[in-house]
Protein backbone atom coordinates (compact mmCIF):
# COMPACT_ATOMS: atom_id res chain seq x y z
CA UNK A 1 0.00 0.00 0.00
CA UNK A 2 1.07 3.52 -0.76
CA UNK A 3 2.90 5.97 1.89
CA UNK A 4 2.54 8.88 0.97
CA UNK A 5 -0.31 11.05 0.32
CA UNK A 6 1.31 11.86 -3.05
CA UNK A 7 1.84 7.99 -3.66
CA UNK A 8 -2.49 7.51 -3.90
CA UNK A 9 -3.18 10.59 -5.47
CA UNK A 10 -0.87 8.68 -8.63
CA UNK A 11 -2.89 5.86 -7.82
CA UNK A 12 -5.95 7.62 -8.61
CA UNK A 13 -5.15 9.88 -11.65
CA UNK A 14 -3.47 6.90 -12.90
CA UNK A 15 -6.74 4.61 -13.01
CA UNK A 16 -8.57 7.89 -14.62
CA UNK A 17 -6.12 8.11 -17.11
CA UNK A 18 -5.80 4.39 -18.18
CA UNK A 19 -9.64 4.43 -18.22
CA UNK A 20 -9.67 7.39 -20.76
CA UNK A 21 -6.58 5.93 -22.63
CA UNK A 22 -8.87 2.52 -23.20
CA UNK A 23 -11.66 4.31 -24.06
CA UNK A 24 -10.05 6.60 -26.75
CA UNK A 25 -8.26 3.57 -28.00
CA UNK A 26 -11.21 1.40 -28.09
CA UNK A 27 -13.37 4.68 -30.04
CA UNK A 28 -10.61 4.82 -32.42
CA UNK A 29 -10.34 1.17 -33.29
CA UNK A 30 -14.24 0.71 -33.59
CA UNK A 31 -14.34 3.89 -36.01
CA UNK A 32 -11.61 1.79 -37.83
CA UNK A 33 -13.26 -1.42 -38.06
CA UNK A 34 -16.35 0.91 -39.25
CA UNK A 35 -14.07 2.13 -42.15
CA UNK A 36 -12.59 -0.99 -43.50
CA UNK A 37 -16.05 -2.44 -43.58
CA UNK A 38 -17.88 0.54 -45.89
CA UNK A 39 -18.32 -0.25 -49.14
CA UNK A 40 -19.24 3.75 -50.62
CA UNK A 41 -15.92 5.44 -52.05
CA UNK A 42 -17.61 8.85 -51.01
CA UNK A 43 -19.30 7.95 -47.60
CA UNK A 44 -15.54 6.16 -46.96
CA UNK A 45 -13.84 9.97 -48.17
CA UNK A 46 -15.98 11.74 -45.44
CA UNK A 47 -15.28 9.20 -43.05
CA UNK A 48 -11.25 8.71 -43.65
CA UNK A 49 -10.31 12.54 -42.08
CA UNK A 50 -11.92 11.57 -38.83
CA UNK A 51 -10.58 8.69 -38.62
CA UNK A 52 -7.06 10.27 -39.08
CA UNK A 53 -7.58 12.61 -37.14
CA UNK A 54 -8.36 9.94 -34.08
CA UNK A 55 -5.23 8.03 -34.52
CA UNK A 56 -3.09 11.04 -34.64
CA UNK A 57 -4.72 12.34 -31.41
CA UNK A 58 -3.62 8.74 -29.66
CA UNK A 59 -0.13 8.78 -31.46
CA UNK A 60 0.54 12.62 -30.05
CA UNK A 61 -0.35 11.33 -26.25
CA UNK A 62 1.46 8.15 -26.75
CA UNK A 63 -1.08 5.88 -26.83
CA UNK A 64 -0.06 4.20 -29.76
CA UNK A 65 3.12 4.68 -31.36
CA UNK A 66 4.29 7.28 -33.93
CA UNK A 67 5.19 4.26 -36.69
CA UNK A 68 2.20 2.32 -35.97
CA UNK A 69 -0.38 5.57 -36.36
CA UNK A 70 1.20 6.10 -39.72
CA UNK A 71 0.69 2.59 -40.95
CA UNK A 72 -2.65 2.54 -39.97
CA UNK A 73 -3.48 5.74 -41.77
CA UNK A 74 -1.29 4.80 -44.98
CA UNK A 75 -3.67 1.45 -45.08
CA UNK A 76 -6.83 2.97 -44.25
CA UNK A 77 -5.33 5.78 -47.26
CA UNK A 78 -4.90 2.61 -49.72
CA UNK A 79 -8.09 1.08 -48.84
CA UNK A 80 -10.46 4.20 -49.20
CA UNK A 81 -8.53 5.03 -52.73
CA UNK A 82 -9.39 1.79 -53.91
CA UNK A 83 -13.29 1.71 -53.56
CA UNK A 84 -13.15 4.18 -56.08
Amino acid sequence: MANHKSALKRIRSNESKRLRNKYQHKTTRGAIKRLRDMEESKEANEFLPSVISMIDKLAKKNIIHDNKASNLKSSLTKHVNALS
